[in-house]
């Protein structure tokens, strides 16, 4: 699967019910060793970003994750890449911020925040 087709994939789940931590791991269902039902359980916390909002995108959360799965990492170092990349694709990697919640300013809809995750996990 191309990174064009990732992508799309990761959307068709984010449309189909799935929060964007869950639609980023399920886009890479086929690398990272686990069943999807275990993937839908793992991102389920993450839906409108990690504590309802408050703290880093879900779609970032997820991107972590699914590369720390294929990657079998077990240091920051590649989580602090994904977030850096996030945040220069994004404009933040606060769910409230991306949302624009307080400012009323959205600078990142939740589709591209999950693009983007998609795109920066498969260009590592």
């Amino acid at each position: 699967m191309d990174n064009k087709e990732r992508k799309e994939k990761a959307l068709e789940y984010k449309h189909s019910g799935c929060n964007c931590c869950q639609a980023v791991l399920m886009a890479f269902s086929d690398k990272t060793g686990l069943d999807k039902n275990t993937l839908l359980t793992l991102g389920a916390g993450f839906g409108s970003g990690m504590g309802c909002m408050d703290g880093n995108c879900g779609a970032l959360i997820g991107a972590v994750m699914a590369d720390d799965l294929m990657n079998k990492r077990r240091n920051p170092a590649a989580a602090r890449k994904i977030l850096a990349c996030f945040r220069q694709k994004c404009g933040s990697v606060t769910c409230s911020e991306l949302k624009g919640r307080d400012s009323g300013r959205v600078l990142c809809s939740c589709d591209d925040c999950v693009s983007n995750a998609v795109e920066i996990i498969s260009s590592l």
